[in-house]
């Protein structure tokens, strides 16, 4: 970066549907090239009584400011907040730049990002936006998203920059597919749609998915498919958003990442894992027992049915009133990958590294707070669940026999049962 940079954080308290101001950030260059954060919280917001923390790891509340050289000088809870690969695309695009600074990002992501956070260059908040795309609109927007896709040049005349504005979603957490927010049944959306190199229906599959890991007993944001000029969308219901008369309420949530104080880059790889973040959740969650739990049961899942792109982005905790506690499932997805003698989850799960298989699943168990007989009883269950029901589960959900058929080789891969891995 060459200069310095600030704005203001603003939050929406517990039970609030308006933002304050929480505090200031700045990064700031160094002589060496790199990048200095820091961030205090504002005397007035600490003085509040519905005062609450931005995350609980590296930006507790107190006074005095916070400083760190990591990640472009950028805290874990800001992060998050910021526009994952979508929206950086549609910034780019609305911009006409692609080389910006991450405080561009920033400042240029939309009011409705994840979380409960805002950031602006006045002191005094804005209004929270009222307004939102409904599933009527979801047509113009498929368009648009398959514009952007294809970078084409001209996308539906004149309202384009209108258009591509409106399919912004300010979240680290939701990946590199194309996506918009849109108001539905007098709720909050995720829409995201299908691309047209997809191998297969991928909206379905992924509800499928979610569906058959709610069949496993596991918490999972609510989804469902609606059809748009002949295509399937899926609709996840956004659980960072509580619809009350006076606007919506807006949970603070911070991703996994954040939690285990670390990069998304590969270089950092070798800290993404399960155990690590079962410790972290033993600090912070209200109810550290039922959510250990919780993550057990999705790491078995994710090993069950290769979803390999379990990274620490898609795990979150979310505070709905001042206690944190794992966040619903989201982003779940299984890759039919040709090996059948070892799959690696993109998070260490056990003694034996990444290697999605029984028994290095088992080998940590303690860290999760269950006993040897506890974990085997569990998982088992979400082995012979997905064994018997994951297809009938993916028809349900209206795939196809062709793309149930493609997917196949997801679920329950040889290596998942090897023993003596050691």
């Amino acid at each position: 970066m060459t200069s310095e940079r600030e704005c203001y954080v603003y939050i929406v308290p517990p039970g609030a549907t308006e933002f304050v101001t929480a505090g200031r950030f700045r990064v700031s260059p160094t002589p060496d090239g790199e990048a200095v954060g820091e961030f205090v919280y504002g005397r007035r917001y600490l003085e509040r009584d519905d005062a609450v923390e931005l995350d609980p790891v590296e930006l507790r509340l107190r006074r005095g400011p916070y400083e760190t050289a990591r990640m472009e000088g950028f805290f874990g809870a800001i992060r998050d907040s910021m526009p994952d690969f979508w929206g950086r695309r549609i910034i780019e695009r609305n911009t006409g730049h692609t080389q910006l600074e991450e405080f561009d990002y920033l400042m240029q992501g939309p009011d409705d990002r994840a979380g409960a956070l805002g950031f602006g260059l006045n002191v005094e908040p804005p209004a929270p936006r009222r307004k939102f795309n409904r599933t009527l609109d979801l047509e113009r927007l498929l368009v648009t998203a398959d514009a952007i896709i294809k970078d084409e040049p001209d996308i539906a005349g004149s309202a384009a920059g209108q258009v591509e504005a409106l399919m912004l979603l300010g979240t680290s957490m939701g990946g590199a597919r194309p996506k918009a927010v849109v108001q539905h049944d007098q709720d909050l959306w995720l829409a995201k749609f299908s691309r047209q190199d997809d191998r297969w229906d991928h909206p379905r599959v992924e509800h499928g998915l979610l569906k058959l890991a709610e069949a496993c007993n596991l918490t999972v944001a609510d989804s469902e498919i609606t059809i748009v000029a002949g295509r399937d969308v899926l609709l996840v219901h956004r659980f960072d958003r509580h619809r009350t008369e006076g606007g919506y309420r807006r949970h603070r949530m911070v991703s996994a990442l954040t939690l285990l104080q670390i990069d998304d880059d590969p270089t950092a790889r070798t800290d993404w894992s399960y155990i690590l973040l079962a410790d972290e959740l033993r600090r912070v969650s209200a109810e550290p027992a039922a959510d250990l739990r919780e993550l057990f049961g999705r790491m078995c899942f994710n090993a069950a049915v290769s979803n390999l792109d379990d990274h620490p982005r898609n795990h979150a905790i979310l505070a709905k009133e001042r206690d944190w506690r794992l966040s619903p499932a989201f982003d779940l997805i299984p890759s039919p990958v040709i090996a059948i003698d070892r799959r690696d989850l993109a998070m260490r799960c056990g003694r034996f590294g990444r290697y999605a298989n029984r028994e290095n699943l088992l080998s940590e168990q303690g860290r999760f707070f269950l006993s040897k007989t506890e974990a085997t009883v569990l998982l088992d269950g979400i082995v012979e669940t997905v064994r018997s029901q994951w297809r009938p589960v993916m028809r349900l959900a209206g795939v196809s026999e062709a793309d149930c058929e493609a997917i196949a080789g997801a679920f329950l891969y040889d290596g998942f049962f090897y023993e003596d891995v050691a």
